[in-house]
């Protein structure tokens, strides 16, 4: 929430239910040990028991992609080589986001979620799953590197000092070639620009990310945040054919629940 005085405007964030107060607290510890060009200003803090607060500087102003431009995307990439630089007193992966299956162990466990979206029947995924499944676990999420792990559009503000990523709360020590991954489904989706173009010869790291999209793309919608499953069917949209090039395996048939017809510009 914008919050404005007579000399200043600030970006206030309130926790409330109890999974956004949990949100709360682990970003102000983040902004608490690290401080640079590449996040927001920390203006102020209270760890409220019921209501935590954080206050930011405000990047309301600023340039919001997308449309992206070459040059833009350029800048994201060197910030987020430098923000992977930076040292950073935080947990591994495995101590914020918890020990979870891969993406495609849980389709393949529990598959109707992904078929229900209508883009691949139970033939194709049969004889994809293999290939998938191994290609997955070689992708590792351990790492020394300062990752962000929400790179979206909506979390990169574009400013005069560079790129600043907003959304802190999921940071953590992990891999950083799968940190800059998560971010080129996205990328893909509204600037037409193909992951491998930025993360060459990464075939583990498009099988983790699309297995993580189409575990939860087909999943019921979360009723406090429900545009999540909508943002994740258009990232699963790109990453899909992402892997399936990366790995060279037959493709789907590319058309979702919607009706929308998934871009052949992608597949080949």
């Amino acid at each position: 929430m914008l919050c404005r005085t007579s000399k200043a405007s600030f970006f206030v964030k309130v926790g409330a239910p109890p999974l956004t107060c949990q949100f709360l607290r682990r970003e102000i510890f983040v902004y608490n040990n690290i401080h640079a060009e590449f996040m927001p200003e920390l203006i102020a803090w209270e760890d409220h028991e019921v209501e935590p607060i954080l206050v930011l500087e405000d990047l309301s102003g600023q340039t919001w992609a997308p449309p992206w431009s070459r040059n833009q995307i350029d800048l994201v990439i060197t910030q987020i080589d430098r923000m992977q630089a930076t040292s950073a007193a935080l947990e591994p992966y495995a101590k914020v986001h918890g020990a979870r299956s891969s993406g495609w162990e849980i389709v393949s466990a529990d598959p109707q979620p992904f078929l229900s979206l209508g883009i691949a029947n139970g033939v194709w995924l049969e004889s994809a799953l293999p290939t998938l499944l191994r290609a997955e676990a070689l992708c590792s999420t351990e790492g020394n590197h300062l990752t962000h792990w929400d790179l979206r559009s909506d979390n990169i503000c574009l400013t005069q000092r560079g790129a600043v990523f907003v959304d802190w709360n999921l940071a953590c020590l992990s891999n950083p070639r799968l940190d800059l991954g998560f971010w080129l489904p996205s990328l893909a989706y509204e600037a037409g620009v193909r992951p491998e173009s930025i993360l060459p010869d990464a075939p583990e790291v498009a099988a983790w990310v699309s297995g993580f999209f189409a575990a939860r793309a087909g999943l019921p919608d979360i009723p406090d945040a429900p545009r999540v499953r909508q943002v994740q069917r258009r990232q699963l949209q790109t990453a899909l054919p992402w892997v399936v090039r990366a790995l060279d395996i037959a493709p789907p048939v590319f058309k979702d629940r919607t009706g929308l017809q998934w871009p052949d510009s992608f597949l080949g």
